[in-house]
């Protein structure tokens, strides 16, 4: 499906802006821009072997099935283990999936918790930490590997709105970090709580705004050498095929990134002005992203690579997933990205899984979405469009 909305977007806006008062209109009139954008779906095609077997890694990788027929796979932890856990917000579960014979499948599927919109999930310690809209739970990991009696340890996030997929995680500092995304596209939210990367204590008490002006940073993690916190920002829709830009963060406390009022470098956006000064004094005041990617590429899961069975460079690079765009005319994204990092800083962002996109880009047969690092060293993401959860290992010389 393809379409151009421009002239409808526009016609809206001309609308709307003919309404307001005569003075709003003065003060609006000498602002110019234009919105701008496709709808492009490429089709779903299924996960066949054959389909599998064009996927593209670099040279010693292999990339296979571990799970499959699991729905709509969401967000993936694996404990100490080896027994992953992933969630789906669409039927609320955490499944626990179990390789016991270690050959790379997973044999054991087992539904072990249900919370509607289920969807982040993190382990530590012995428990794992789940979060729906609106609430965070935690439960005690069985022997067995199943989980125990969901216990609520914090209610009173907004809505979600347009992002409704809230991630958490537990920080170096032993806190529990939560991403909030923003209820729109872009504009002026009604809570400050949306748009944020919130820190709590592990009992979910002591809540406060960590980062603010983050449209939806729904994967991120920490530098294992520097231990800095790092995410992948969603950028504006709307506002052109190539704009704006996917931005990968250096997430700092107290820090503002721009969202809705400025992007990518300090560019305006001028359907939302700030308060009380222009769109160059915020800019000014808000970080600018670290590096940059193809913009509606959708990131959604993110880790820092630690194990010993990648190649030696690998160690402390990122590994993120790109669900894929809809929101421009050329698909992008559909891939999994390598965050290159040289003496504890991020220095250049390249492909690493490619080739769900096929028939010239007009096909696809996988969204990557969660990722997380196993303890023999391989990587597993999900594919939330057709049920799968790819395993990611290195079987060549190192």
């Amino acid at each position: 499906m393809k379409k151009s909305i421009s002239s409808t977007v526009l016609q809206l806006f001309l609308t709307v802006f003919l309404a307001l008062p005569v003075a709003a209109q003065v003060k609006k009139e000498a602002i110019s821009e234009s919105v701008q954008g496709h709808i492009f779906k490429p089709a779903l095609l299924a996960p066949t072997d054959a389909n599998v077997r064009q996927l593209k890694a670099p040279a010693g990788f292999t990339v296979t099935k571990f799970a499959e027929n699991l729905g709509k796979p969401r967000m993936l932890a694996i404990a100490p283990d080896g027994t992953v856990y992933v969630t789906s917000r669409d039927a609320g579960t955490v499944t626990m999936l179990q390789d016991k014979n270690k050959d790379g499948k997973a044999e054991v599927t087992k539904v072990v918790a249900q919370k509607e919109n289920m969807h982040g999930i993190a382990l530590r310690d012995g428990k794992a930490y789940l979060i729906t809209v609106n609430k965070v739970y935690t439960t005690e990991i069985n022997k067995d590997g199943t989980f125990g009696s969901l216990k609520e340890i914090m209610d009173g996030l907004p809505e979600g709105g347009q992002h409704n997929n809230r991630t958490l995680a537990f920080g170096p500092d032993g806190k529990l970090y939560i991403s909030v995304g923003s209820t729109c596209n872009a504009c002026e939210e009604t809570s400050d709580l949306n748009a944020t990367m919130l820190q709590a204590d592990a009992d979910g008490k002591n809540r406060r705004i960590f980062a603010k002006g983050l449209r939806n940073t729904i994967g991120f993690d920490w530098h294992p050498q520097t231990k800095v916190l790092y995410g992948f920002d969603h950028g504006i829709d709307w506002l052109g095929d190539e704009v704006s830009k996917e931005e990968f963060n250096k997430l700092e406390d107290g820090a503002d990134y721009g969202w809705p009022y400025v992007y990518e470098n300090g560019k305006p956006n001028k359907a939302d002005e700030p308060k009380n000064m222009t769109w160059a004094e915020y800019a000014k005041k808000a970080k600018n992203p670290e590096l940059m990617y193809k913009a509606h590429a959708a990131p959604l899961g993110m880790v820092f690579y630690t194990g010993s069975q990648f190649p030696k460079e690998y160690q402390g690079d990122a590994i993120a997933t790109m669900h894929g765009s809809w929101n421009r005319q050329e698909a992008v994204g559909y891939n999994l990205v390598r965050v290159k990092f040289q003496n504890g800083q991020p220095t250049q962002i390249e492909e690493f899984i490619t080739g769900f996109l096929t028939n010239n880009n007009k096909a696809q047969f996988g969204r990557p979405c969660g990722i997380a690092q196993h303890p023999d060293g391989s990587l597993l993401f999900s594919d939330d469009d057709n049920g799968v959860i790819y395993r990611v290992a290195y079987t060549g010389k190192k």
